[in-house]
């Protein structure tokens, strides 16, 4: 894999595309990701694991793609990352692995608003602390995006995230997994899905 890649998953803010690349090397699933039990003896973060609801609207979408990066390709892409980020660097290098499932629908849009209030709902089932909403209206109503984000905490440290990112036309789920301190997670904004948010975002919030 070009090194060029890998540093854009690191790097980018756009980083979905340069992941798609490297899914797309690896074999990317183009079907609908498994919608499997959650088990109660699993890991806190399975990144194998998504919301029946999500498996279910990735079936009717246009456009779709489904990967994981492990440890060892997260390691790699630290590795890239230069000395002025090493803050950075270290956070990356504590995290288990990332999913990504993203999705895009034609012009009618998301086919049930429903479902993907039921993917919230899954995660608030399960324990998971919704940290954030945040909503950006750009006058369009095409152009509209909600962002939601949760963690599983362990004492003071995140065991993971999801960040859920919503648009008229297109949903992306992100799961990431690691043991990261409050600290590592802020480092991580803008990679990987995870969004700019100022610290001050970062408080408990009910599920819209």
């Amino acid at each position: 894999m070009k090194l060029s890649l890998v540093l854009g998953v690191c790097l980018l803010s756009a980083a979905f595309g340069c992941a798609l690349a490297v899914a797309q090397e690896y074999g990317p699933q183009s079907g609908p990701p498994p919608a499997r039990e959650y088990p109660p003896d699993a890991s806190p973060v399975p990144l194998d694991w998504v919301p029946p609801p999500l498996a279910e609207l990735s079936s009717m979408a246009a456009m779709k793609e489904n990967f994981t990066l492990d440890r060892n390709l997260l390691g790699v892409a630290a590795g890239a990352v230069p000395d002025s980020d090493a803050p950075v660097r270290q956070a990356i290098r504590k995290l288990d692995g990332v999913s990504v499932h993203t999705m895009r629908f034609n012009d009618a849009g998301i086919p049930d608003e429903g479902a993907v209030q039921a993917i919230r709902a899954s995660y608030h089932l399960r324990g998971w602390k919704h940290v954030v909403t945040t909503a950006d209206h750009h006058g369009s109503a095409l152009h509209n995006a909600t962002t939601d984000v949760w963690f599983v905490l362990d004492g003071m440290n995140v065991r993971g995230a999801v960040v859920l990112a919503e648009t008229p036309r297109s949903l992306t789920l992100v799961t990431v997994a690691g043991n990261l301190s409050p600290v590592d997670l802020l480092h991580l904004r803008g990679h990987f899905g995870i969004p700019k948010l100022d610290e001050g975002d970062l408080h408990n919030s009910p599920v819209q």
